[in-house]
């Protein structure tokens, strides 16, 4: 194992506990003798210290470390002299007995930061830095509870999930399909589904009176504020029920709430 805890658990109560970090370098800090490095996952950020005193190789490796350098660290858990509120890791500290570079880094071309100076385009073009960002990441751990509250929820008033096709025949509605040429039929195409209307009622019609389906659409119009060509929906339908009947269960569903972690 690369890590014993990750960077976002340890706490007073581990005080004295010899762990093994791996994360990324948010920072380094050099004071006098000693250099702290901020180590981050996406669990959270927990401060590495480095004494020169007590092991100069190792301190002078350190100091060497850059920002998104991949690192593996052993050490003792000690409770902080300067406590930093700010951080759920803010009491503990750890002091550091061992290093390993895992990897090194280029300085990225932005700061990995919630406010970071990187403009829409350039964070799109490095977006998979820009998703080491606490303010991005905490938008995909909210939409993956969020699909784990309403899976559960549906689930419990005997909602059946299915995933029905996503190359299907063109359908006559209102937005233009996106289409995909057939290699096996030329001169064919596939159409993306705009939502699974057509298929979930031939569910209906085959006796699964309630399904429900987070699924993919795709329409091929002018954009708007709360459209773009690929979009996601919670696709339901039920059998055997009137209108309060729907409203009911998916007010129900509105008001719960996802666990906040």
């Amino acid at each position: 194992m690369y890590r014993t805890k990750t960077c976002g658990e340890l706490r007073l109560a581990n005080a004295g506990e010899v762990v093994t970090l791996a994360g990324w370098v948010q920072r380094t800090r050099k004071m006098g003798g000693m250099t702290f490095v901020d180590i981050r996952d996406r669990y959270g950020i927990t401060q590495i210290v480095f004494n020169n005193e007590v092991d100069a190789a190792l301190c002078e490796a350190a100091n060497h470390l850059g920002r998104e350098f991949v690192i593996q660290v052993k050490g003792r858990v000690e409770e902080r002299a300067s406590k930093n509120a700010n951080l759920p890791t803010g009491d503990i500290e750890i002091i550091a007995s061992e290093l390993n570079i895992i990897s090194e880094s280029i300085t990225p071309p932005f700061t990995i930061e919630d406010n970071t100076d990187g403009g829409d385009d350039i964070r799109m073009k490095y977006r998979y830095l820009d998703l080491r960002r606490a303010a991005v990441r905490s938008n995909l751990e909210l939409r993956h509870r969020m699909t784990i509250l309403i899976r559960n929820f549906l689930d419990s008033k005997d909602f059946i999930e299915v995933e029905t096709p996503i190359l299907i025949g063109s359908t006559p509605e209102g937005a233009r399909d996106f289409v995909v040429p057939s290699r096996m039929n030329p001169g064919q195409f596939y159409a993306l589904p705009q939502s699974p209307q057509t298929l979930k009622q031939l569910l209906m019609v085959a006796g699964f009176d309630r399904y429900f389906q987070i699924a993919k659409c795709f329409r091929d119009e002018d954009l708007r504020a709360d459209r773009q060509p690929e979009f996601t929906q919670i696709d339901c339908e039920m059998s055997f029920v009137e209108q309060e009947d729907v409203i009911n269960i998916f007010e129900d569903m509105a008001r719960r709430h996802a666990p906040v972690r």
